[in-house]
């Protein structure tokens, strides 16, 4: 998510559409708070971000300013038993 103050969103207006078209949300400030949010027509956002743009209003979540990678590494196996096989052992 990305925010401008007014001045700024003003004067560089083209950039902050592009950055619309693309997908990305602009939030406007005036004074450092957030008045207003600009987002791309009928794109489709998840449940979770939607969930979170009320938050993100009232100033208690902050969303990331770069994309995060979604390669999620390979777990590594190592001999033996599995930590949760040994707690269920312990457990009975």
């Amino acid at each position: 998510m990305i925010t401008a103050g007014i001045k700024e969103l003003k004067n560089q207006l083209s950039r902050y559409i592009a950055l619309v078209k693309k997908g990305d949300d602009v939030l406007i400030t005036e004074r450092g708070r957030v008045i207003a949010r600009v987002v791309k027509e009928n794109s489709s956002r998840t449940s979770l971000r939607q969930a979170l743009q009320a938050l993100v209003l009232r100033g208690q979540v902050i969303m990331p300013t770069r994309e995060i990678e979604r390669d999620i590494p390979e777990p590594v196996k190592l001999p033996g038993k599995a930590v949760s096989e040994i707690v269920l052992e312990d457990r009975r």
